[in-house]
């Protein structure tokens, strides 16, 4: 039998993390969300600040999009030694060697998540990342 959920307002779902300063979604879907109090999805991100793109290096646009990343995560207290399984996508693939240095550097310190790297028909941009990260138990 199904039964129908009452609709709750964005501003009315805890699960639902918003964009801070970083990258405002562009389309239909959330930054973030939480699921079963441990998981953290996030949407893809890339070199946003205040809802212009931030020209840059391919390094540069790598770092500040993982720095959008952080921000979505950071609202769960999660940070980038939380994160599982990330998926990057690159407008040019041969862009991976300096994309992977950035992602390092990003990562330093932490167990490197799982990750797919694919070239994709990104518009205006040299990068997107999206990631899955697990709570601490």
């Amino acid at each position: 039998m199904y039964t129908q959920r009452k609709t709750l307002s964005l501003n009315e779902r805890p699960d639902v993390k918003r964009a801070l300063a970083g990258s405002q979604p562009t389309g239909s879907y959330s930054p973030g969300i939480s699921a079963e109090g441990r998981f953290v999805f996030v949407s893809g991100q890339g070199p946003i600040t205040n809802g212009e793109i931030v020209p840059g290096t391919v390094r540069e646009q790598t770092l500040l999009t993982l720095s959008n990343v952080a921000a979505v995560l950071a609202q769960d207290g999660l940070g980038p030694a939380d994160v599982v399984r990330c998926g990057v996508f690159l407008s040019s693939i041969e862009d991976f060697d300096e994309m992977d240095a950035a992602y390092r550097e990003f990562f330093a310190g932490t167990v490197l998540p799982a990750r797919t790297t694919v070239g994709a028909g990104l518009l205006g941009i040299s990068v997107e990342i999206d990631c899955i990260a697990v709570a601490p138990s």
